[in-house]
């Protein structure tokens, strides 16, 4: 019975982590949450094989990164026979070889070994053996992507589990129910039934409590916490998640706590807690130095690696990374070692990355090159080998002559001309000799899952070495024969997952060298397997990937076909895109966010225009930007789908920075502006590779579009000198310079009509960097005006996410906190801030009913209370914090603590349900946004929509200074006078503005959300 009380079912969590792309496998069952949640483990070595602790079989990698290729979830263990009271006998001896099968990823062969048993033990009525062998034929199925068989066999097993036969109370048929349950959990979770897989680990964990296996029921908390999460109750799960931590640390060393603990702090990987994951990661190698296993410690060390890269802490990285090759006896966690370094010493001197080019397409990764290749999930379906001999040969010059694909037998040489972004010398050195030796490893690899994930990630390495250099080793056919290799073992495996994405990567390999036709066969019979087992996660790259070849090719119609299905999918995937790995972020905007931008790309193409109808991509002066007439140009149908995938890719960048779906949409667009303000209107740029394109909704008319032919680049220096400008006191003139251009690509070429349709509040949907500097400092050199001058202005994330109700039917009840005094805390020094008391002074002389909090008042445990006790509809902070793109580094601060921006649904949401209206502003008046951080103001976008208030006003940079105090108590006499927010803050600006011209002193404030 030892074997059962220390079972190790592995993890399936809420999150799934894939390769390339942050999305979750919603149809990989047996790992379907949480990619990288489980790493390896290993049989123990304590006594004889009944008392062996069950840990994780021998590893399997399935999803890779372009950065970083971390340990990633192995197939779940098997269920043993060989503790049921009973001599073993020959059926179970062929149970066991069904697990070495499983265990060595044979997946096919395990499933009809299985199958066998299966029966066998049918025939003979051993219910309690069928049931366990049904419960692991489950998790063979659900390798296999075969859903239906899977539900069949769990519901079997169950079935025999409670029949009059195996009626009972012992401990023994407790156990199996209690793991039966935990695979039908998981068999749920995978299929997107985060709901019903919760109920199910919960009966499974009443049984675990009843016959005190205390160690599995810490793991069957793990699943529950990741059910919570892919729910959206991220409190609930952090709290499961924080109790299991501290369980674990009471449990005696074991390779059971060294394995959870490592599990542990790859959950929190995942969902942003970098330094938590590195505190429970290194606990998980003291466990598994004491316990004196080199497995446990290799793969502590492998994930310590992946979470300092995540940290951006390279040094610490390598050094991870290369004592986890060390002291490995396994050779696929030594291999993940390897091809870990291999990429650092790529990244570590890589040249203009996001300017990787096509080959002859000279088009920036953002449009579509996928240069180098980032590895998805594989996925597999048999279709014919592809001959890397037989990919064309190219001559040096770009203009050769495109040869017979079949005909000619070589892949482009090393001159092909494919841009490198060059590595140093001694960098080039090291990662050639490291390829050699990863090759070297490769090729003694027996046939698995495993060793076809490998060989993938593999080429795709090798594909960006190609890339950095000028050497002709490895060769563009060495890469190509590394992915047949692995389709023919895929194939070989009867793994269709993997043939699939084997087949795709090749494609992307044709797509890289400009060999469109072979890319486009390839891509789509590798879709055509990824649908074939509703594989929706890897299918999207698929169809982007189709997408961006039919554009090369010049039928855009098809390619604007294609990318929209992509779209469609990762809208139906969004709740699985949000929890990715490390690189989360650089994932994202390489493999998500440019499906988006590459849509909107396309339709908003345009035979008129400035530029396009000689298709000329030069850069024009801002002036030259006209509006587009609608007949003459782009169909409403195409605007609309645009303006949505706009507002979808604002709404999946807040879903990236908070790792979790946690935002729901609850408008829908129009209304807002049609009937609830027809004083409003609202602006959809978006900054595309070679122009600044423009939607404009004015209530109840159809949608404007315009566009500036300008580069990207050029776009991203005038906003950058404008923001350094912005900090400048004495810079005025040239803040006028810079942000005339901005006005003139924006707002000049619809002013007639804004002024037409007395148009009086402006609201932003802002993209990028655009989000770093305040619209109201834009300037009318016509005019001579600024832009808050003119209108009222919001932002918003996107009008699907408001719910836009006036202020002024609130009575105004305000609590007010603040820290004016200098700070340590959490090891940074916060300066004082001498005008907080006299800017809460003033507050409360305009909004009598009030309570202040200030410094050492101003707790997380005090600020929490008062809320709890008494309705406020305002919030006013008056403290230092940080907007950053990064969510770890977005914070306010307290007293003695720096609050995250993930906890600010836990600080400011009024757990009083009976309560009917929430906070209604919040206001945060000394924050900054990150220095260095070009898309830091995502963190305000952030902590508005976290902190679960209809607005909020915060500062872009902060302002001791009595300026501040002038504006936040003129915008409560204005809130106060039943002036809507944003007119309120245009009133108290321009009360700044007439004393000080600057825009230094009245610009910072910005007002996110209900403008109402």
């Amino acid at each position: 019975m030892q074997w059962l009380n220390h079972f190790f079912l592995a993890l399936f969590t809420a999150f799934l982590c894939i390769a390339l792309s942050p999305v979750l496998a919603k149809h990989i069952a047996v790992y379907s949450a949480m990619q990288n949640l489980i790493e390896q483990g290993e049989w123990g070595e304590q006594g004889t094989r009944q008392n062996r602790e069950l840990v994780n079989a021998e590893s399997s990698i399935y999803h890779f990164r372009l950065h970083q290729w971390t340990q990633t979830l192995p197939s779940p263990t098997l269920y043993s026979l060989l503790s049921l009271k009973s001599s073993p006998s020959e059926t179970e001896s062929v149970v066991e070889q069904g697990k070495i099968l499983y265990d060595t990823e044979q997946f096919t062969e395990a499933v009809k070994v299985l199958q066998q048993a299966a029966a066998v033990f049918r025939a003979s009525r051993d219910g309690l053996r069928e049931a366990i062998t049904l419960s692991n034929l489950c998790l063979a199925y659900q390798q296999l992507g075969l859903w239906a068989e899977a539900e069949e066999a769990i519901a079997q097993s169950l079935k025999l589990l409670q029949s009059r036969e195996n009626t009972g109370i012992s401990e023994e048929r407790l156990q199996i129910i209690a793991q039966t349950l935990d695979v039908q959990g998981q068999l749920q979770l995978a299929q997107g039934q985060a709901e019903a897989a919760l109920t199910t680990w919960q009966k499974a964990a009443d049984i675990y409590q009843q016959i005190g296996d205390r160690v599995t029921l810490t793991r069957n908390r793990i699943n529950s916490a990741q059910a919570l999460q892919a729910l959206g109750l991220y409190l609930q799960a952090n709290k499961i998640l924080n109790e299991v931590q501290q369980t674990l640390t009471s449990l005696p060393d074991s390779l059971i706590v060294a394995t959870a603990l490592r599990s542990l702090g790859n959950i929190r990987r995942v969902v942003g807690d970098l330094n938590v994951s590195r505190l429970v990661l290194g606990k998980s190698l003291a466990v598994a130095k004491r316990v004196q296993s080199p497995k446990a410690i290799a793969e502590a060390q492998l994930s310590l690696g992946n979470t300092a890269r995540a940290q951006q802490d390279t040094e610490a990285a390598l050094q991870y990374y290369q004592q986890a090759a060390a002291v490995s006896v396994s050779s696929i966690t030594r291999i993940q070692a390897h091809l870990n370094l291999l990429s650092l010493l790529l990244e570590e001197k890589e040249v203009q990355r996001g300017r990787r080019q096509e080959a002859g397409g000279r088009r920036s990764n953002s449009e579509g090159d996928s240069t180098p290749a980032e590895l998805k999930p594989l996925n597999g379906s048999s279709v014919g080998v592809f001959n890397p001999c037989s990919l064309w040969s190219r001559q040096e010059t770009a203009s050769a002559a495109v040869a017979s694909p079949r005909a000619s037998g070589s892949f482009p040489p090393a001159s092909c001309p494919l841009p490198p972004a060059f590595i140093d010398k001694n960098n080039l050195q090291d990662a050639l000799a490291l390829s050699s030796q990863i090759q070297l490893e490769i090729s003694n690899l027996p046939p698995s899952r495993a060793s076809v994930y490998t060989g993938i990630k593999f080429a795709q390495t090798l594909a960006e070495l190609k890339q950095k250099t000028t050497s002709d080793t490895p060769s563009w056919l060495d890469i190509a024969q590394q992915l047949s290799n692995a389709i023919k073992q895929a194939q070989n495996l009867q793994d269709r997952r993997a043939e699939s994405y084997a087949m795709g990567t090749l494609g992307e390999l044709y797509e890289k060298t400009g060999q469109f036709s072979e890319a486009q066969d390839l891509t789509e019979k590798s879709l055509f397997i990824a649908q074939s087992i509703n594989a929706s996660d890897i299918a999207y790259q698929w169809q982007w990937q189709l997408g961006r070849i039919l554009k090369k090719k010049g039928d855009i119609k098809s390619a604007i076909a294609s990318y929209n299905v992509a779209y469609n999918t990762l809208q139906s995937l969004r709740a699985d895109l949000v929890t990715m790995n490390p690189d989360v972020q650089f994932s994202f905007r390489e493999n998500v966010e440019p499906v988006y931008r590459e849509l909107v790309e396309l339709l908003l193409r345009s035979t008129v225009g400035v530029g396009a109808a000689s298709g000329k991509e030069e850069e024009q002066s801002s002036s030259s930007s006209v509006p587009l007439s609608l007949q003459e140009s782009i169909n409403q149908d195409d605007l609309k789908l645009a303006r949505n995938v706009i507002e979808s890719l604002q709404l999946a960048e807040l879903d990236n920075f908070f790792r979790s779906a946690c935002l729901n949409p609850t408008q829908e667009l129009d209304p807002v502006v049609d009937k609830k303000d027809q004083q409003a209107a609202v602006i959809y740029p978006i900054i595309l590779p070679d122009r600044l394109d423009v939607i404009l909704k004015l209530p109840n008319q159809d949608l404007r579009h315009y566009k500036t032919v300008i580069r990207q680049d050029n776009v991203e220096n005038i906003i950058a000198e404008l923001r350094k400008n912005l900090l400048n006191v004495t810079a005025t003139v040239r803040v006028q310079q810079q942000s005339q251009q901005i006005y003139d690509w924006l707002i000049r070429p619809v002013s007639a009509e804004l002024a037409k349709s007395e148009i009086k509040t402006l609201v932003f949907v802002l993209d990028g960097e655009l989000r770093n500097i305040p619209m109201g400092v834009l300037y009318d050199k016509q005019q001579e005006k600024y832009l808050v001058e003119q209108y009222a202005i919001a932002l918003t994330p996107g009008l699907q996410l408001l719910d836009p109700k006036p202020l002024r039917q609130i009575q105004l009840n305000a609590l007010t906190a603040g820290v004016s005094e200098k700070r340590p805390v959490e090891g940074r020094e916060f300066s004082e801030l001498q005008n907080v008391p006299r800017e809460l002074k003033e507050i409360k002389s305009e909004v009598s009913k009030s309570e202040e909090l200030l410094n050492q008042q101003f707790t997380e445990t005090n600020l929490q209370n008062k809320l709890q006790t008494v309705p406020f509809s305002v919030v006013h902070l008056a403290t230092h914090g940080q907007f950053s793109s990064d969510a770890e580094k977005t914070f306010i601060l307290t007293w003695n603590k720096l609050v995250k921006v993930k906890e600010f649904d836990n600080l400011l949401r009024v757990s009083d349900k009976n309560r009917s209206n929430g906070i209604e502003l919040l206001v945060l008046s000394a924050c900054q946004t990150a220095e260095g951080d070009k898309r830091a103001a995502l963190g305000l976008a952030g902590i508005a929509m976290r902190a679960g208030v209809r607005s909020t006003l915060a500062t872009l940079w902060s302002i001791d200074d009595r300026s501040t105090s002038d504006v936040m108590s003129e915008f409560y006499r204005q809130l106060k006078a039943g002036v809507n927010k944003a007119e309120a803050l245009q009133r108290a600006q321009l009360a700044v503005f007439a004393k000080e011209k600057a825009p230094y002193f009245w610009a910072p404030y910005v007002l996110v959300g209900n403008w109402l």
